[in-house]
């Protein structure tokens, strides 16, 4: 999300499901303004409807969603839902997921006015299911696309910036960690003899991550250098620091990452910094040694289901499996 959305575009109601959601049940800020992103495409729906707005308009953009409290959403039915989700997927042709999430963030709504504060008896909710997943696998880079990747970083020799874009795209490879996970770090989450990590997650929630062998030298070299005069009087706690010597970014990291992707020929395959932790996953999973519940934990995954889709078999494993069949070398004598 580019923007952040202002609380004060919404009723007071929608403002207190936003603190409860922050303060009581801790989920993080990125989480509360996606929630609000989508209850207000929700509403704009709803009143467009009612003022007969066309939805692929400039005016739709501009419909004023404060007017909708509880009377207003006293009245929506599963139809109202229905409609919508058909809106999301004709009109705005939002993928499952996204249609998904847009429910998930409506049925939290409801679950707190009808659950949590019983201002309202009827959830419209409880009965719709969620748009059915497509069944896609995860578009990840090569073991030797990964190297390839790690060389355009290292051969850089015009970036005072190297020796720490490496050690990131080296977490990113290894570890499979999210890119908010990583600019979160700070030096004291860092185990002394650069055993381990502590990560926050999404919903706040940390977890460990172990590193091998490569991220625990591609973070040492770093991590001399950021006492070195390159960070010079550095204040800021955050291991991996932008050229103004504060805490990197999401959108810097990700500058960095699609500046080496072109450098190393892969911007045509169109990855990005979450394709590389879908790779750190796919690469442990397909080495044979990994099993899919400690990749879940490894990930951070609240479901073992959301592991499961590292868990496709590549076309290399099928090609080798047709080979061992003993039919393989069985030909027609001619």
């Amino acid at each position: 999300m580019n923007t952040l959305i202002s609380i004060n575009e919404f009723s007071q109601l929608i403002q207190e499901f936003a603190a409860y959601k922050s303060s009581i049940q801790g989920c993080s800020q990125k989480t509360v303004q996606e929630y609000l992103l989508d209850l207000r495409t929700f509403f704009r729906y709803l009143l467009a409807r009612e003022m007969d707005i066309d939805m692929e308009s400039d005016a739709f953009q501009e419909i004023d969603i404060s007017s909708v409290g509880l009377d207003r959403l006293a009245k929506i039915r599963p139809e109202d839902l229905y409609d919508f989700l058909y809106y999301t997927n004709q009109t705005r042709k939002n993928q499952w997921s996204a249609r998904s999430r847009k429910l998930s963030a409506i049925r939290a709504l409801y679950r707190y006015l009808v659950n949590k504060r019983h201002y309202l008896e009827y959830n419209p909710t409880s009965d719709i299911d969620s748009p059915k997943p497509q069944k896609t696998l995860p578009k990840v880079l090569t073991f030797d696309e990964s190297i390839a990747l790690l060389k355009a970083v290292e051969q850089d020799q015009e970036s005072k910036y190297r020796v720490r874009d490496y050690a990131i795209l080296t977490l990113f490879l290894n570890c499979g960690m999210r890119v908010s996970e990583l600019v979160g770090i700070n030096l004291a989450d860092i185990d002394s003899q650069l055993l381990s990590l502590r990560v926050k997650g999404k919903g706040n929630k940390e977890r460990i991550v172990y590193l091998n062998e490569a991220c625990r030298a591609a973070l040492a070299e770093y991590l001399l250098e950021r006492q070195s005069s390159v960070y010079a009087d550095v204040a800021d706690r955050a291991v991996f620091l932008s050229r103004l010597n504060q805490r990197m970014s999401v959108k810097t990291v990700q500058a960095m990452v699609y500046k080496y992707l072109k450098i190393a020929g892969l911007e045509s395959k169109h990855y990005s910094v979450h394709k590389l932790r879908h790779t750190a996953a796919t690469l442990m999973y397909q080495s044979g040694n990994v099993d899919v519940r400690v990749l879940k934990e490894i990930l951070g995954h609240e479901q073992l289901n959301t592991t499961q889709i590292y868990t496709h078999v590549s076309n290399s494993d099928m090609e080798t499996a047709m080979n061992f069949n003993p039919l393989a070398n069985q030909k027609r004598k001619k």
